[in-house]
C-alpha cells in the first residue's frame, strides 16, 4: 500500500529557518536541493542526507505532548501519511522520481525542548522522530506524490 508525501522542508544553513515547499529535487551528492545537510562532503558519510517524518508518529508526539507544533519544527525534510516506514537499515523507499535507503533513526535531539519543553521526550519511543536516509536515485519530488516501500 502506497502512502503519500504531504510535506517538503529545507534550512539553508545549520540552525536556519525551515522553508516550506511544494516541489524539490533531491540528488545523489546534495540530497534535497538547497539543504545544507544533503550535501556529500570529502570524507564523510551520506548516511543523513535526508529525513523522513511519518505524520502518524508527529501526531502521537504531540497527542503525548499536549501542544499544537507545526511538523517542519522537527526540522525534518520529508513528511509522510498512510505508510508505515520500516526501521531497518537498507530499506528502500521510492517517493516521486527518488529513491531512498533508509540508514537508521533520526535521534530527537535536546533542540526539540527549545521548540516545546518534552517535545525530545515525546519523539524518542518507537521512531517517532524519523528516519535518516541516503539518496539512491536522483529526482524529483512533489507535495502529493506515492510513497512505496520497495521489496
Amino acid at each position: 500500500m502506497a502512502g503519500r508525501l504531504i510535506g517538503i522542508a529545507r534550512k539553508g544553513r545549520p540552525h536556519g529557518p525551515m522553508e516550506l515547499l511544494d516541489h524539490v529535487a533531491i540528488g545523489i551528492d546534495t540530497g534535497v536541493h538547497g539543504d545544507h545537510r544533503g550535501a556529500v562532503r570529502p570524507g564523510r558519510s551520506n548516511r543523513r542526507q535526508v529525513t523522513i517524518l511519518m505524520a502518524e508518529d508527529w501526531t502521537a508526539a504531540l497527542a503525548e505532548l499536549g501542544a499544537p507544533v507545526s511538523w517542519e519544527q522537527r526540522r525534518a525534510n520529508l513528511l509522510v501519511e498512510g505508510i508505515v516506514l520500516p526501521r531497518e537499515e537498507g530499506v528502500r523507499v521510492r517517493i516521486g522520481q527518488a529513491v531512498l535507503e533508509i540508514t537508521g533513526e533520526c535521534d530527537p535531539c535536546r533542540r526539540m525542548d527549545a521548540v516545546a519543553d518534552g517535545l525530545q521526550r515525546a519523539l524518542r519511543p518507537e521512531w517517532r522522530g524519523g528516519r535518516i536516509c541516503r539518496v539512491i536515485e536522483a529526482g524529483a519530488v512533489l507535495v502529493g506524490d506515492d510513497v512505496e516501500v520497495q521489496a
